[in-house]
């Protein structure tokens, strides 16, 4: 009986601990979830999409009289802040910042110095491909309008993405370019899909409503999502797998499959990452691009305080374009600090505290 008797006990004496020490594991873990969720994003969300342009009066028209966009403002600055900001000496820019209903992008040309234009062989699955999507009340029209205006396709035509895809289906899509050769594309939600916003009633002349998100060409999905979400704080509003005909003819990429995935912050548009499953032949980001070619372009992120923002940055080992955060001296563009950071695969991300 005794030799029964002690392997109970033994038993019953590891069953305890192993409790014991879930019982007191239980409040660590409680309370580092909680501090988790009390820890604030670093960003609050996208404030514009910001786009060098080569000839300044060309691209404002080309953006008010075709897309309707709205001027803001437009003003030429220079000096050593933001010298420090974009990574480029001797500057000299012209910046004006429009709007399409609540979102706005800015575009800017370099007076001094002069950048290089968008690599004529640019491919949508390139990593340095980015646009912004532009919702419209009415594809057909839209279409028809842009065709009006000569607009140079991107795409062979509207494509709508088809109903086997669940998370994507019925969407109906269009990519052309500006007269710089961005991307821009245009886009309509089904009934089911997307923000509520595209769906309210709006004035029967009203066709470019505003402003979804800015789409990326990444290579790892994942490690962007580390940076996006896991740093910066944004969150994972949407994903889909898209392939087929329609796809490859959207992106005009033959075989195109890509895995899509959406984020957002507090305010503002999207930031969707697109990950090209098939072909995997796009080319690397520049190693040398600069904020004055023509392929720049950077998403400009709100922060409540660049300071920590920066050490947090920095902590994390992520490139810096600017020389750390910079004191915007003149008060103009609307910021007091920012600085000018890279994303994993190259994509420059501006993080301004007004």
């Amino acid at each position: 009986m005794k030799l029964l008797y002690r392997p109970n006990r033994l038993r019953q004496s590891v069953l305890a601990i192993w409790v014991l020490s879930l019982v007191l594991a239980v409040p660590q873990l409680f309370a580092q979830h909680t501090q988790a969720q009390q820890n604030p994003a670093l960003v609050d969300g996208v404030d514009a999409i910001g786009i060098t342009v080569s000839d300044m009066d060309r691209a404002v028209d080309f953006y008010s009289k075709v897309l309707t966009f709205e001027k803001v403002s437009d003003t030429e600055v220079a000096g050593e802040s933001y010298e420090h900001l974009e990574g480029v000496f001797g500057l000299r820019m012209r910046v004006v910042r429009m709007r399409l209903g609540d979102e706005c992008i800015e575009l800017t040309e370099y007076l001094a110095p002069k950048g290089r234009p968008i690599p004529v062989d640019s491919r949508s699955n390139d990593r340095w491909f980015q646009h912004i999507a532009i919702i419209v009340s009415d594809m057909d029209k839209a279409y028809a309008w842009l065709r009006q205006n000569k607009v140079e396709h991107a795409s062979s035509g509207p494509q709508r993405l088809p109903d086997w895809n669940k998370n994507a289906a019925g969407i109906s899509a269009f990519y052309f370019k500006d007269p710089d050769e961005h991307p821009v594309e245009v886009l309509q939600f089904p009934p089911d899909k997307g923000l509520e916003k595209w769906h309210r009633p709006h004035s029967s002349d009203k066709l470019f409503l505003g402003i979804d998100h800015t789409a990326i060409v990444v290579w790892d999905t994942d490690a962007s999502i580390k940076f996006y979400r896991d740093l910066l704080g944004m969150h994972v509003a949407g994903e889909s797998e898209n392939y087929g005909t329609e796809q490859e003819h959207l992106n005009n990429v033959f075989g195109a499959h890509l895995r899509i995935t959406a984020l957002r912050g507090a305010s503002g548009p999207g930031i969707e990452l697109l990950e090209y499953l098939a072909p995997r032949d796009g080319r690397p980001f520049p190693s040398d691009e600069q904020a004055s070619d023509v392929v720049h372009r950077q998403t400009v992120l709100l922060t409540r305080g660049a300071d920590a923002a920066a050490r947090q940055l920095q902590s994390s080992r992520v490139n810096f374009v600017s020389s750390g955060v910079v004191a915007n001296q003149t008060g103009q563009l609307g910021f007091s600090k920012a600085l000018l950071v890279r994303d994993p695969d190259g994509h420059a991300i501006e993080i301004e505290e007004k």
